[in-house]
C-alpha cells in the first residue's frame, strides 16, 4: 500500500473510533430532548409503555426537570399487574416496579444526566451518563482504563447502550403521542 493510501486508511479508522468520544451528539440526543419536551408540555414526570418489539417487556421513565432522565426496561413476573397499571396510567408505580422488582437478568437501566441523550465522554467537571444491563454497569465518563476495558470495548459498550436507549426512548415517545 502506498504511504498516502495507508495514511488515509489510518485516518479513516481513527475517525470511526474517535467520533463518538469527541463529544459529537449521540443518536439518542434528539429523542431524549423530544421526550423531555413532551413530558414538560404534558406537565408530567413519568411515562411507561409495553415494548411492542417484546410484549413481555415494559419501559418506563422518570424525568427530574433540568437534572436527569432515568429510563428502565425489564420483564415483570406478573405482567397483568403492569397491564392494569398501564390502563390506569399509573406510570410512576410502573417505574418503581420495574426498578425494584423486575425479573432477574432482564433489567436495563439508563441514567441520562442532563436528560440530553447519552454521551460517551463527559465534559470536564460534569456528571456522566451510565448504562446497566444484566447487572453490569458501564459509566460513560471517558475513562475506559478505570473500568478495565479497552478503548474498543468501551466504544462497543457505548454503541450497544446507545442503540438500546434509542429504542427505549422511541417506545416512550410513541406512548406519549398516543395521549399518554
Amino acid at each position: 500500500m502506498k504511504p498516502v493510501a495507508y495514511a488515509c486508511v489510518v485516518a479513516a479508522v481513527a475517525c470511526v473510533f474517535s467520533t463518538p468520544l469527541q463529544g459529537q451528539e449521540s443518536s439518542s440526543a434528539a429523542l431524549a430532548k423530544e421526550l423531555v419536551a413532551a413530558l414538560d408540555s404534558s406537565k408530567v414526570d413519568t411515562i411507561a409503555a409495553k415494548d411492542p418489539a417484546s410484549p413481555d417487556t415494559y419501559v418506563a421513565a422518570l424525568y427530574i426537570p433540568g437534572v436527569e432522565l432515568l429510563v428502565v426496561a425489564a420483564k415483570y413476573a406478573v405482567p397483568a399487574v403492569l397491564d392494569a397499571r398501564l390502563a390506569k396510567k399509573e406510570y410512576r408505580e410502573i417505574y418503581g416496579d420495574l426498578s425494584g422488582a423486575s425479573v432477574a437478568g432482564t433489567k436495563v437501566f439508563v441514567e441520562d444526566l442532563g436528560a440530553n441523550g447519552l454521551s460517551a465522554r463527559r465534559s470536564e467537571n460534569q456528571p456522566f451518563d451510565s448504562f446497566e444491563s444484566s447487572g453490569k454497569r458501564t459509566a460513560f465518563d471517558g475513562d475506559w482504563d478505570k473500568q478495565k476495558l479497552s478503548r474498543e470495548d468501551y466504544q462497543r459498550f457505548f454503541s450497544a447502550a446507545e442503540a438500546r436507549y434509542t429504542q427505549m426512548l422511541t417506545v416512550l415517545i410513541e406512548q406519549i403521542k398516543k395521549g399518554r
